[in-house]
Protein backbone atom coordinates (compact mmCIF):
# COMPACT_ATOMS: atom_id res chain seq x y z
CA UNK A 1 0.00 0.00 0.00
CA UNK A 2 1.11 3.66 -0.84
CA UNK A 3 1.64 5.73 2.15
CA UNK A 4 1.57 9.79 1.74
CA UNK A 5 -1.21 10.73 4.23
CA UNK A 6 -2.23 9.86 8.19
CA UNK A 7 -5.23 8.65 6.50
CA UNK A 8 -3.20 5.82 4.82
CA UNK A 9 -2.10 4.87 7.86
CA UNK A 10 -5.51 4.29 9.77
CA UNK A 11 -6.83 2.54 7.07
CA UNK A 12 -3.53 0.41 7.00
CA UNK A 13 -3.69 -0.04 10.74
CA UNK A 14 -7.62 -0.79 10.59
CA UNK A 15 -6.68 -4.01 8.44
CA UNK A 16 -3.70 -4.97 10.81
CA UNK A 17 -5.11 -4.60 14.07
CA UNK A 18 -7.93 -6.70 15.92
CA UNK A 19 -10.86 -4.72 16.09
CA UNK A 20 -11.42 -3.97 19.73
CA UNK A 21 -7.59 -2.17 19.88
CA UNK A 22 -8.54 -0.04 16.45
CA UNK A 23 -11.83 1.15 17.91
CA UNK A 24 -10.36 2.01 20.97
CA UNK A 25 -7.55 4.15 18.94
CA UNK A 26 -10.41 5.34 16.90
CA UNK A 27 -13.68 5.86 19.33
CA UNK A 28 -14.50 8.80 21.18
CA UNK A 29 -17.52 9.35 23.66
CA UNK A 30 -21.03 9.21 23.21
CA UNK A 31 -22.34 9.86 19.42
CA UNK A 32 -18.88 10.74 18.41
CA UNK A 33 -20.07 14.67 17.54
CA UNK A 34 -17.24 16.15 19.33
CA UNK A 35 -14.76 13.48 17.78
CA UNK A 36 -16.35 14.35 14.44
CA UNK A 37 -15.69 18.03 15.09
CA UNK A 38 -12.21 18.40 16.35
CA UNK A 39 -11.46 16.88 12.49
CA UNK A 40 -14.23 18.96 11.04
CA UNK A 41 -13.66 22.67 12.78
CA UNK A 42 -10.30 22.12 12.17
CA UNK A 43 -10.60 21.21 8.24
CA UNK A 44 -12.92 24.38 8.38
CA UNK A 45 -10.37 26.67 8.83
CA UNK A 46 -9.86 28.89 5.99
CA UNK A 47 -5.93 30.39 5.45
CA UNK A 48 -4.83 33.56 3.15
CA UNK A 49 -2.74 32.41 0.23
CA UNK A 50 -0.10 34.58 -0.50
CA UNK A 51 2.51 35.38 -3.55
CA UNK A 52 5.66 36.29 -4.28
CA UNK A 53 6.70 36.20 -0.58
CA UNK A 54 10.43 35.31 -0.74
CA UNK A 55 10.18 31.98 1.71
CA UNK A 56 12.86 30.50 0.25
CA UNK A 57 14.88 29.99 3.62
CA UNK A 58 12.16 28.41 6.19
CA UNK A 59 12.64 27.67 10.21
CA UNK A 60 10.75 25.04 11.81
CA UNK A 61 12.25 25.15 14.97
CA UNK A 62 10.55 25.80 18.29
CA UNK A 63 12.16 26.16 21.83
CA UNK A 64 9.92 25.40 24.55
CA UNK A 65 10.77 25.58 28.35
CA UNK A 66 14.36 26.17 27.46
CA UNK A 67 14.60 23.31 25.19
CA UNK A 68 15.56 23.17 21.32
CA UNK A 69 12.90 21.09 19.07
CA UNK A 70 13.13 20.64 15.01
CA UNK A 71 9.13 20.92 14.80
CA UNK A 72 6.64 22.55 16.55
CA UNK A 73 5.05 19.08 17.27
CA UNK A 74 5.01 16.30 20.20
CA UNK A 75 4.01 13.16 20.32
CA UNK A 76 1.02 13.05 22.77
CA UNK A 77 0.47 10.76 25.89
CA UNK A 78 -1.94 7.67 24.81
CA UNK A 79 -2.40 4.92 27.13
CA UNK A 80 -2.18 0.95 25.38
CA UNK A 81 0.42 2.28 23.05
CA UNK A 82 2.77 -0.64 23.32
CA UNK A 83 -0.38 -2.68 22.45
CA UNK A 84 -0.23 -1.35 18.95
CA UNK A 85 3.33 -2.42 18.36
CA UNK A 86 5.81 -4.73 19.87
CA UNK A 87 7.03 -2.47 22.71
CA UNK A 88 5.47 0.14 21.14
CA UNK A 89 6.39 3.54 23.50
CA UNK A 90 9.92 2.66 23.01
CA UNK A 91 9.58 2.49 19.05
CA UNK A 92 7.96 5.67 19.33
CA UNK A 93 10.26 7.62 21.54
CA UNK A 94 12.99 6.03 19.48
CA UNK A 95 11.06 7.78 16.49
CA UNK A 96 10.96 11.30 18.64
CA UNK A 97 14.61 11.12 19.30
CA UNK A 98 15.14 10.61 15.81
CA UNK A 99 13.20 13.55 14.45
CA UNK A 100 14.27 15.77 17.50
CA UNK A 101 10.60 16.49 18.74
CA UNK A 102 9.27 16.09 22.23
CA UNK A 103 7.97 12.67 23.56
CA UNK A 104 5.48 12.10 26.52
CA UNK A 105 5.07 8.86 28.16
CA UNK A 106 1.72 7.78 29.37
CA UNK A 107 0.85 6.82 32.99
CA UNK A 108 -1.08 4.21 31.50
CA UNK A 109 1.47 2.63 28.85
CA UNK A 110 2.80 -0.73 28.47
CA UNK A 111 6.51 -0.09 28.63
CA UNK A 112 7.26 1.35 32.00
CA UNK A 113 8.90 4.59 31.70
CA UNK A 114 12.14 3.07 33.01
CA UNK A 115 12.33 1.51 29.62
CA UNK A 116 11.41 4.61 27.72
CA UNK A 117 13.54 6.69 28.90
CA UNK A 118 16.45 4.14 28.45
CA UNK A 119 16.08 4.54 24.66
CA UNK A 120 15.32 8.64 24.60
CA UNK A 121 17.83 11.15 22.96
CA UNK A 122 16.70 13.52 25.23
CA UNK A 123 14.73 13.63 28.60
CA UNK A 124 10.76 12.68 27.87
CA UNK A 125 7.84 14.42 29.24
CA UNK A 126 5.70 12.59 31.80
CA UNK A 127 2.02 12.37 31.89
CA UNK A 128 0.18 12.14 34.97
CA UNK A 129 -3.42 11.59 36.01
CA UNK A 130 -5.32 13.07 38.86
CA UNK A 131 -5.97 9.60 40.76
CA UNK A 132 -7.53 8.72 44.27
CA UNK A 133 -3.97 7.06 45.01
CA UNK A 134 -1.64 9.94 45.94
CA UNK A 135 0.97 7.17 46.78
CA UNK A 136 1.17 6.38 43.58
CA UNK A 137 1.18 10.15 41.90
CA UNK A 138 3.64 10.68 44.58
CA UNK A 139 5.68 7.50 43.43
CA UNK A 140 5.68 8.21 39.82
CA UNK A 141 7.05 11.99 40.06
CA UNK A 142 9.35 11.19 41.75
CA UNK A 143 10.66 8.39 39.32
CA UNK A 144 9.88 10.43 36.55
CA UNK A 145 12.45 12.84 38.08
CA UNK A 146 15.08 10.42 38.87
CA UNK A 147 15.11 9.50 34.99
CA UNK A 148 15.45 12.48 33.89
CA UNK A 149 11.97 14.25 33.15
CA UNK A 150 11.76 17.71 33.91
CA UNK A 151 8.33 18.46 32.17
CA UNK A 152 4.86 16.72 33.84
CA UNK A 153 2.23 17.27 31.82
CA UNK A 154 -0.96 17.12 34.49
CA UNK A 155 -4.15 15.55 33.02
CA UNK A 156 -7.56 16.91 34.59
CA UNK A 157 -10.21 16.43 32.01
CA UNK A 158 -10.75 12.54 32.87
CA UNK A 159 -12.36 12.87 36.64
CA UNK A 160 -14.58 9.66 35.35
CA UNK A 161 -14.26 7.75 32.35
CA UNK A 162 -16.52 8.98 29.48
CA UNK A 163 -19.31 7.16 28.12
CA UNK A 164 -17.54 4.76 24.94
CA UNK A 165 -19.93 3.17 23.46
CA UNK A 166 -17.89 1.42 21.23
CA UNK A 167 -15.39 -0.46 23.21
CA UNK A 168 -18.33 -2.30 24.64
CA UNK A 169 -19.51 -3.48 20.43
CA UNK A 170 -15.55 -4.13 19.83
CA UNK A 171 -14.76 -6.35 23.20
CA UNK A 172 -12.75 -3.86 24.86
CA UNK A 173 -15.23 -4.00 27.55
CA UNK A 174 -18.30 -5.77 28.07
CA UNK A 175 -19.62 -9.42 28.15
CA UNK A 176 -17.40 -11.84 27.21
CA UNK A 177 -14.66 -9.46 26.23
CA UNK A 178 -11.36 -11.27 27.01
CA UNK A 179 -12.62 -14.78 24.53
CA UNK A 180 -13.67 -12.33 21.64
CA UNK A 181 -9.93 -9.96 21.88
CA UNK A 182 -8.62 -13.73 22.09
CA UNK A 183 -10.43 -14.42 19.10
CA UNK A 184 -10.05 -11.17 17.56
CA UNK A 185 -6.33 -11.61 18.04
CA UNK A 186 -6.32 -15.46 15.95
CA UNK A 187 -7.56 -13.48 13.13
CA UNK A 188 -4.96 -10.88 12.72
CA UNK A 189 -1.89 -13.15 12.71
CA UNK A 190 0.73 -10.65 11.72
CA UNK A 191 -0.56 -8.65 15.14
CA UNK A 192 -0.24 -11.85 17.33
CA UNK A 193 3.00 -12.62 16.33
CA UNK A 194 3.80 -9.33 16.55
CA UNK A 195 2.74 -7.92 19.40
CA UNK A 196 0.71 -10.83 20.75
CA UNK A 197 3.31 -13.18 21.25
CA UNK A 198 6.93 -11.19 21.29
CA UNK A 199 4.90 -7.92 22.71
CA UNK A 200 4.89 -9.43 26.20
CA UNK A 201 4.44 -8.52 29.15
CA UNK A 202 0.91 -6.76 28.07
CA UNK A 203 0.63 -4.81 31.47
CA UNK A 204 0.69 -1.11 32.95
CA UNK A 205 3.62 -1.16 33.15
CA UNK A 206 4.05 1.82 35.22
CA UNK A 207 1.42 0.65 37.74
CA UNK A 208 3.30 -2.40 38.07
CA UNK A 209 6.44 -0.81 39.17
CA UNK A 210 4.47 0.75 41.69
CA UNK A 211 2.54 -2.12 43.07
CA UNK A 212 5.01 -4.94 42.51
CA UNK A 213 2.55 -6.91 41.01
CA UNK A 214 1.31 -7.01 36.85
CA UNK A 215 -1.76 -5.14 36.07
CA UNK A 216 -2.67 -6.45 32.93
CA UNK A 217 -5.00 -5.21 30.38
CA UNK A 218 -8.13 -7.17 31.61
CA UNK A 219 -7.76 -5.09 34.75
CA UNK A 220 -7.15 -1.34 32.68
CA UNK A 221 -10.86 -0.53 32.72
CA UNK A 222 -11.58 -1.90 36.10
CA UNK A 223 -8.29 0.13 37.18
CA UNK A 224 -9.12 3.74 35.65
CA UNK A 225 -12.59 3.73 36.83
CA UNK A 226 -11.77 2.82 40.36
CA UNK A 227 -8.97 5.46 41.08
CA UNK A 228 -9.90 8.68 38.77
CA UNK A 229 -10.91 10.96 41.30
CA UNK A 230 -14.49 13.12 40.44
CA UNK A 231 -14.08 14.73 44.00
CA UNK A 232 -10.94 16.57 42.93
CA UNK A 233 -10.57 20.70 42.57
CA UNK A 234 -7.81 23.05 41.89
CA UNK A 235 -7.18 24.17 45.80
CA UNK A 236 -6.57 20.05 46.24
CA UNK A 237 -3.83 20.20 43.87
CA UNK A 238 -1.65 22.34 45.80
CA UNK A 239 0.65 19.74 46.84
CA UNK A 240 1.34 18.59 43.27
CA UNK A 241 2.75 21.82 42.64
CA UNK A 242 4.69 22.05 45.61
CA UNK A 243 5.83 18.09 44.75
CA UNK A 244 7.13 19.13 41.38
CA UNK A 245 10.31 21.04 41.04
CA UNK A 246 10.11 21.08 37.43
CA UNK A 247 8.06 22.20 34.18
CA UNK A 248 4.21 21.73 34.77
CA UNK A 249 1.86 21.47 32.07
CA UNK A 250 -1.94 21.73 32.76
CA UNK A 251 -3.46 19.08 29.81
CA UNK A 252 -7.33 19.07 29.29
CA UNK A 253 -8.25 22.91 29.32
CA UNK A 254 -11.36 23.57 26.85
CA UNK A 255 -12.53 27.22 28.70
CA UNK A 256 -11.00 30.72 29.26
CA UNK A 257 -11.89 31.17 33.19
CA UNK A 258 -10.11 27.35 33.25
CA UNK A 259 -7.26 28.67 31.59
CA UNK A 260 -6.95 30.83 33.78
CA UNK A 261 -6.92 29.00 37.06
CA UNK A 262 -3.94 27.22 35.19
CA UNK A 263 -2.00 30.54 35.02
CA UNK A 264 -3.06 31.22 38.49
CA UNK A 265 -2.04 27.87 40.03
CA UNK A 266 1.30 28.25 38.89
CA UNK A 267 1.39 26.00 35.42
CA UNK A 268 3.95 26.64 33.16
CA UNK A 269 1.79 25.16 30.04
CA UNK A 270 -1.94 24.50 29.14
CA UNK A 271 -2.72 21.93 26.64
CA UNK A 272 -6.28 22.95 25.34
CA UNK A 273 -7.66 19.29 24.67
CA UNK A 274 -10.90 17.63 24.84
CA UNK A 275 -9.19 14.03 25.14
CA UNK A 276 -9.55 13.61 21.39
CA UNK A 277 -13.35 13.38 22.09
CA UNK A 278 -13.18 10.50 24.49
CA UNK A 279 -14.46 12.69 27.75
CA UNK A 280 -18.18 15.05 27.04
CA UNK A 281 -20.13 14.35 23.76
CA UNK A 282 -20.84 17.87 23.03
CA UNK A 283 -17.78 19.64 24.23
CA UNK A 284 -16.39 22.12 22.27
CA UNK A 285 -13.66 21.24 19.47
CA UNK A 286 -9.98 22.11 20.26
CA UNK A 287 -9.92 24.62 17.57
CA UNK A 288 -12.96 26.39 18.40
CA UNK A 289 -11.84 26.75 21.90
CA UNK A 290 -8.61 27.69 21.01
CA UNK A 291 -8.97 31.45 19.85
CA UNK A 292 -10.78 32.64 22.90
CA UNK A 293 -8.29 30.65 25.53
CA UNK A 294 -5.52 32.55 23.49
CA UNK A 295 -6.92 35.23 24.12
CA UNK A 296 -7.05 35.24 27.87
CA UNK A 297 -3.67 33.65 28.94
CA UNK A 298 -1.47 33.95 25.44
CA UNK A 299 2.50 34.93 26.04
CA UNK A 300 1.69 34.32 29.61
CA UNK A 301 2.48 30.77 29.53
CA UNK A 302 2.94 28.03 26.61
CA UNK A 303 -0.33 26.79 24.96
CA UNK A 304 -0.14 23.62 23.47
CA UNK A 305 -3.04 21.83 21.13
CA UNK A 306 -4.10 18.56 20.04
CA UNK A 307 -7.50 17.04 18.72
CA UNK A 308 -8.21 16.25 15.05
CA UNK A 309 -4.53 17.18 13.79
CA UNK A 310 -3.77 14.87 10.95
CA UNK A 311 -1.68 16.61 8.33
CA UNK A 312 1.14 19.48 8.29
CA UNK A 313 -1.68 22.06 7.32
CA UNK A 314 -3.72 21.14 10.32
CA UNK A 315 -0.52 21.88 12.66
CA UNK A 316 -0.25 25.46 11.09
CA UNK A 317 -3.52 26.02 11.48
CA UNK A 318 -3.10 25.11 15.20
CA UNK A 319 -0.72 27.75 15.82
CA UNK A 320 -2.36 30.24 13.64
CA UNK A 321 -5.33 29.88 16.37
CA UNK A 322 -3.52 30.53 18.96
CA UNK A 323 -1.13 27.21 19.86
CA UNK A 324 2.81 27.28 20.40
CA UNK A 325 2.92 24.14 20.10
CA UNK A 326 0.96 21.09 18.90
CA UNK A 327 0.21 17.56 19.86
CA UNK A 328 0.03 14.21 17.92
CA UNK A 329 -1.66 11.49 19.01
CA UNK A 330 -4.38 8.83 17.06
CA UNK A 331 -2.44 10.31 13.94
CA UNK A 332 1.28 8.66 15.15
CA UNK A 333 -0.43 5.79 16.32
CA UNK A 334 -1.82 4.87 13.42
CA UNK A 335 1.78 5.10 11.92
CA UNK A 336 3.39 2.98 14.60
CA UNK A 337 0.60 0.35 14.49
CA UNK A 338 1.69 0.10 10.58
CA UNK A 339 5.03 0.27 10.56
CA UNK A 340 6.49 0.62 13.75
CA UNK A 341 9.16 3.41 14.90
CA UNK A 342 9.64 3.11 10.15
CA UNK A 343 6.37 4.55 10.36
CA UNK A 344 6.48 7.25 13.08
CA UNK A 345 9.22 9.06 11.11
CA UNK A 346 7.73 8.56 8.17
CA UNK A 347 4.72 10.35 9.49
CA UNK A 348 6.92 13.09 10.67
CA UNK A 349 8.50 13.46 7.40
CA UNK A 350 4.99 14.01 5.52
CA UNK A 351 4.37 16.17 8.67
CA UNK A 352 7.20 18.69 8.05
CA UNK A 353 6.69 18.65 4.51
CA UNK A 354 3.30 19.52 4.54
CA UNK A 355 4.01 21.96 6.74
CA UNK A 356 6.88 23.74 4.82
CA UNK A 357 4.70 23.78 1.62
CA UNK A 358 1.59 25.44 3.89
CA UNK A 359 4.22 27.82 4.92
CA UNK A 360 5.32 28.91 1.86
CA UNK A 361 2.02 29.09 -0.13
CA UNK A 362 0.88 31.34 3.25
CA UNK A 363 4.47 33.24 2.94
CA UNK A 364 5.54 32.88 6.17
CA UNK A 365 8.98 32.26 6.63
CA UNK A 366 8.97 30.89 10.53
CA UNK A 367 6.84 28.38 12.39
CA UNK A 368 7.57 32.13 15.74
CA UNK A 369 5.53 34.45 12.71
CA UNK A 370 2.46 32.16 11.69
CA UNK A 371 -0.77 33.59 13.74
CA UNK A 372 -4.07 35.63 13.60
CA UNK A 373 -3.05 37.18 10.29
CA UNK A 374 -2.56 34.06 7.61
CA UNK A 375 -6.15 33.13 8.89
CA UNK A 376 -8.49 34.03 5.38
CA UNK A 377 -11.21 36.52 7.74
CA UNK A 378 -11.90 40.05 7.01
CA UNK A 379 -10.44 41.52 10.18
CA UNK A 380 -7.15 39.55 9.69
CA UNK A 381 -6.62 40.83 6.24
CA UNK A 382 -7.26 44.46 7.61
CA UNK A 383 -4.75 43.66 10.40
CA UNK A 384 -1.70 42.82 7.88
CA UNK A 385 -2.31 45.59 5.48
Amino acid sequence: MIISSALDFRAAAQRRLPPFLFHYLDGGAGAEQTLRSNVDDLQAVRLRQRVLRGSEHLDLGVNWFGDDYALPIALAPVGLTGMYARRGEVQAVRAASRCNIAFIGSTVSVCPLAEVAAHAATPVWFQLYVLKDRGFMRDMMRRAWALGSRTLVFTVDMPVPGARYRDAHSGMSGAHGPLRRVLQALTHPRWAWDVGLFGRPHDLGNITAYLGSSTGLADYIGWLGANFDPGIAWNDLQWIRDEWQGRLVIKGILDPEDARAALAFGADGIVVSNHGGRQLDGAPSSAQALPGIAAAVGGRLTIFADGGVRTGTDVFRMLALGADGVLLGRAFVYALATHGQAGVERLLQIIDKELRTTMVLTGVRSVREIGPQVLATLDAAKASA
